[in-house]
């Protein structure tokens, strides 16, 4: 999950304790100290916006002021380019990993790769779904968050077990601030999360997904429930939590998915927090933040407990955090304020 790449920093930090509040009570995680960061590849893009990996591949999108897809292995070694990609901005893999499904919101299309033979297979217009920026799917339905002016946006889906895939959109009875962010997971297809980003407070919702496709909605949020500026979301691997990563407060918000009135952890980080990734077997969560001087990446148990964090010496680009498959390691991308290559950092996941 992800939004623009925000390339710029403040020159004032606030300090941050470490702790973890759980139902109102004050605990202290302890986990390993900050490590430096892995080696780093230099990616051949002017900017970074997203990043998935399979078993193989690792999957860089450089958003929309650009058309490329960097293509690497495991180890971060460039592999090559998809290219003639007008603005790539989310990326998206099949449950199978087969497919790589990529966001294109300047032209209103999603674009689908084989992740073995990195042909394209597909494209899909979005026709009325303007904007197609965030993507998420549940079986064989790909849905979108989509949206191009402020209360303009919705959700829309991709029937993609129909020949022709038939678009569907205005999904969601309400309306969104910008294109929702969304998420699901392959343990629970019936759970979409919505969130609503750029604006203070944020909000999310949980729909249920029909047999059809079609989305009911479930809950929202308390207002003033969760924080500002919502950045990332990520759905917990058995449905049952939402993780939230905003630009205050300084930390990871945790909603369980069937009771939204309040949190139920909030995990301290550091400033700015702007990505979150559960590991696929749900034991890890990854979190990252925007932050100056200070570790960037963390390494959480479920409980919020501390597992290791890393310093990347960059800006961490939003929401650009994937797990590898077997969750041995994260793949974070950075990019300095100035405009220099991105980077792409393979960092080590300590076991379990």
């Amino acid at each position: 999950m992800h939004q623009t790449t925000r390339l710029t920093r403040s020159t004032a930090r606030l300090a941050l304790a470490t702790g973890l509040v759980i139902a109102g009570t004050l605990l202290h995680p302890f986990g390993a100290a900050a490590q430096a960061a892995a080696p780093y590849t230099e990616l051949p893009l002017d900017r970074a916006d997203d990043v998935v990996a399979t078993a193989e591949r690792v999957f860089i999108s450089s958003g929309n002021l650009s058309q490329s897809v960097a293509v690497t292995d495991p180890a971060g070694e460039v592999l090559g380019m998809l290219d003639a990609l007008p603005g790539p901005a989310d990326l998206l893999l099949s449950d199978d990993q087969s497919t790589l499904y990529v966001a294109l919101p300047n032209v209103n299309q999603i674009a689908a790769f084989d992740t073995g033979s990195l042909t394209e297979t597909a494209r899909y217009a979005t026709g009325a779904g303007a904007c197609p920026s965030s993507l998420a799917l549940a079986g064989d339905r790909l849905y979108f968050g989509y949206g191009c002016d402020q209360w303009g946006g919705n959700i829309g889906r991709i029937d993609l077990d129909q020949q022709p895939a038939t678009v569907h959109t205005g999904l969601a009875s309400e309306s969104f601030y910008r294109h929702p962010l969304l998420s699901t997971v392959p343990g629970a297809p019936s759970v979409l999360i919505a969130g609503q980003p750029a604006l203070s407070p944020a909000s999310v919702s949980v729909y249920s997904v029909a047999a059809s496709g079609a989305l009911a909605f479930q809950r929202r949020t308390a207002h003033t429930a969760a924080g500002s500026n919502l950045r990332d979301i990520a759905l917990g691997a058995d449905a049952a939590s939402v993780y939230l990563a905003q630009g205050a407060p300084y930390g990871i918000q945790a909603f369980a998915v069937a009771d939204l009135n309040q949190q139920s952890m909030f995990i301290p980080t550091t400033a700015y927090p702007n990505a979150v990734e559960v590991s696929p077997s749900g034991a890890r969560i990854a979190a990252g933040s925007d932050a100056a001087y200070q570790p960037d990446v963390f390494i959480l148990r479920p409980d919020g407990i501390r597992v290791t964090t890393f310093e990347l010496g960059q800006t961490l680009v939003t929401g650009a955090l994937a797990w590898s498959p077997d969750g041995g390691a994260v793949y974070a991308v950075s990019q300095h304020w100035s405009g220099s290559p991105p980077q792409l950092h393979v960092l080590p996941v300590p076991a379990a």
